[in-house]
């Protein structure tokens, strides 16, 4: 089967077809043909070798995808034949608390992940996609719409009329505006780009704000809830956006760590966090079971993932390029 690897060295410029044996199916596995994948900021960083630069090599990154069951083992119950799933990005994470073991499991790193024309998973390590979704679209739920899901519904509790603060259009963002219209809050967003924010209006968005052209972005945002301040921050930025984020937030709010597209560093004001009780969670992602959960409010509210662009499986090097150019409005994908 063809795969494609990070071979010797980090680097785009290092990613390679390579062949290796199709895997045969063992007691409670089921093998997977590959029918799309979606890129994660997390991907570029693994390729680039500043996720884990411990990371052996050679490689298959991604970890996000969809396939269709072709083979099963004996005692497999859950999944059959045909059936569409996603491959879950913490193979062992079924629910609970994360712990150490559960996230060595994880796709595109350490385990070989979704750039495969094949692919063996443990039966518990699938889950069902919601039937009106393409292959493409499918393909985006494990990382990033999961990662939206946690903050807002399995973490945060958000609830209707809560008011959402959403940084930037990326997939987690435009999943967070989705899945705060779903729940009956009110989404804010912010982007660098006015025509971006015409589009997450399009989707949705109460009110949004050109972080560009208002470096107190945060203080606007706070205004816009008549001073009392957002429920909840999706934090995508890291160190460069913390700051601000602070400053949007109600006493009492939720700040859901997520990206670090930013930085990974902050030098904030600690006072605030106490004196308003603030509560600060990060967020990797989530389990199989909040997976499901998500996947049901999907297929009930007929929600359609925000697709970018759709690139060859020969053109893995291109779309990790243009992800990296930050001009895309929702996920790039590989169509097989």
């Amino acid at each position: 089967m063809k795969v494609f690897e990070i071979q010797n060295a980090f680097g785009i410029e290092n990613m390679a077809i390579a062949e290796r044996p199709t895997p045969e199916v063992g007691a409670g596995q089921v093998l997977l043909k590959m029918k799309a994948a979606c890129i994660n900021y997390r991907d570029l960083l693994t390729v680039r070798g500043l996720y884990n630069s411990k990371q052996p090599l050679p490689l298959i990154p991604f970890s996000d995808g969809v396939g269709e069951v072709v083979s099963v083992g004996s005692d497999v119950q859950s999944v059959k034949t045909g059936d569409r799933v996603c491959p879950i990005f913490a193979q062992t994470w079924l629910s609970g608390e994360p712990t150490r073991n559960k996230l060595r499991s994880t796709l595109g790193g350490p385990r070989d992940g979704t750039l495969a024309e094949y692919m063996l998973l443990s039966e518990q390590g699938v889950v069902k996609v919601p039937e009106h979704l393409s292959d493409v679209e499918a393909a985006t739920l494990p990382c990033a719409a999961l990662t939206a899901w946690s903050a807002l519904v399995t973490m945060g509790q958000c609830k209707a009329g809560d008011t959402i603060l959403l940084q930037g259009t990326g997939g987690v963002s435009l999943f967070g505006l989705q899945f705060a219209k779903m729940i009956g809050a009110k989404a804010i967003v912010t982007s660098s780009s006015d025509e971006k924010l015409e589009k997450a209006k399009a989707l949705g968005a109460d009110e949004v704000i050109n972080y560009k052209n208002d470096p107190k972005w945060g203080k606007t945002a706070k205004a816009l809830t008549g001073n009392l301040g957002v429920d909840h921050v999706i934090e995508v930025g890291g160190g460069g956006t913390l700051a601000q984020s602070l400053r949007a937030i109600r006493f009492g709010g939720t700040i859901s760590m997520i990206g670090v597209l930013s930085g990974f560093s902050s030098e904030v004001n600690l006072l605030p966090i106490l004196m308003q009780q603030l509560k600060i969670q990060g967020i990797l992602v989530g389990h199989k079971e909040g997976f499901e959960d998500m996947n049901r409010g999907i297929a009930l509210h007929k929600i359609q993932p925000v697709v970018d662009k759709v690139f060859p499986f020969e053109e893995v090097p291109q779309a990790l390029e243009y992800l990296a150019s930050g001009k895309h409005f929702g996920k790039v994908c590989i169509q097989f």
